[in-house]
């Protein structure tokens, strides 16, 4: 089935060759930086222009769906808004420092986000195309906060949370995880994310979070 530019904005939308044409946008993403053309793409993943119009309507379009893709990797697991207790909550932030950790560390993000800062500071950028950093910035940072922020909210309803907005507490929480790691790589510091690492990170991240922003009484006795 086809999709629109709008339709495709999570990885469950997308077929197996749909995430393989992306992909491909991406390594050229990193190559080339934003320059890349739908005839490049196509070349790269084997498949006509025709086709990379019907799934992802223009350039933009593409653009936007490759970094959309990227971010998805970063998943959120859902909390029962009802049934929500202090470790659903717990769990599925460790969840999402993980994913966030491993994403922003990979060779794919790392340049990614290289380009997309050069790309934001310049003075000079082509008519008609996308603002790399301000595609990074929506679909990346601002599209998790829109999908963590349903967690956060309830864990505030079922009385394990105190915060008085979703947008300060999801800050913080994101400065907890990041810390300075992600400048760091950008930076070319090569640090030594491994696995235990990234899950360690990922508790400590969630267990500072909890204690600045767990109730201090609640059904849940935090």
């Amino acid at each position: 089935m086809l999709q629109t530019r709008a339709e495709i904005d999570s990885s469950e939308t997308l077929t197996e060759r749909q995430k393989a044409v992306l992909d491909a946008a991406l390594r050229l993403l990193v190559e080339e930086g934003d320059q890349l053309t739908m005839t490049a793409v196509a070349r790269r993943a084997s498949c006509s222009k025709e086709t990379l119009y019907k799934w992802f309507g223009d350039r933009d379009g593409l653009l936007t769906a490759t970094v959309q893709w990227q971010a998805s990797k970063v998943r959120v697991a859902p909390v029962d808004g009802k049934g929500v207790d202090l470790a659903s909550l717990a769990t599925s932030l460790e969840r999402f420092a993980s994913d966030w950790l491993k994403v922003i560390s990979s060779d794919t993000s790392i340049a990614l986000n290289r380009v997309a800062v050069g790309h934001a500071g310049s003075i000079k950028r082509k008519e008609g195309k996308d603002d790399l950093g301000a595609v990074v910035l929506e679909n990346g940072r601002f599209a998790l906060a829109r999908r963590l922020k349903p967690v956060l909210e309830a864990g505030k309803q079922a009385g394990l949370l105190e915060f008085a907005d979703a947008e300060s507490a999801f800050r913080t929480f994101f400065g907890l995880v990041a810390r300075d790691v992600q400048v760091r790589l950008l930076l070319g510091d090569r640090l030594e994310l491994t696995e235990a690492t990234i899950g360690g990170d990922a508790v400590r991240a969630t267990q500072q979070f909890l204690a600045l922003f767990g109730a201090k009484t609640g059904p849940q006795g935090l």
